[in-house]
């Protein structure tokens, strides 16, 4: 799947993050809200993501993922998940900078490199 840009990544992310899926819609408001945007930029980055297949929303309607969406989502949301851990428990890095810096390094890292990192982390039982 072709990659789309970070600000989108976070939309799949805040999507999968307040529940949504193929099956549960979640409202503009609440992804304005978890990401702290307008409601604007949300219909503007939803617009550009229903064309690429990766969220369906009818017309002013609530917003659920694709199949391919909720994967994409998912999978930002896990590498999010993995990196701020690794930081706060293998490096001790206090949970708000951790916090902060994993969202940073979730889009930077190839999925080759953060397939091979994982596999690393998670035989070392962390």
């Amino acid at each position: 799947m072709e990659k789309v840009s970070m600000s989108h990544e976070d939309y799949l992310e805040a999507i999968v993050m307040l529940g949504g899926s193929v099956s549960s819609p979640v409202r503009s408001v609440d992804v304005a809200n978890k990401l702290g945007v307008s409601k604007a930029s949300v219909s503007k980055a939803i617009s550009l993501l229903k064309e690429q297949g990766l969220v369906d929303q009818p017309y002013y309607g609530d917003i659920t993922l694709t199949a391919d969406g909720y994967a994409y989502g998912h999978a930002v949301l896990e590498r999010h998940e993995l990196l701020c851990a690794f930081l706060e428990k293998a490096l001790g890095i206090d949970a708000q900078t951790a916090e902060e810096e994993a969202c940073k390094m979730e889009h930077a890292i190839s999925d080759e490199s953060f397939e091979k990192w994982r596999d690393y982390i998670q035989s070392l039982n962390l």
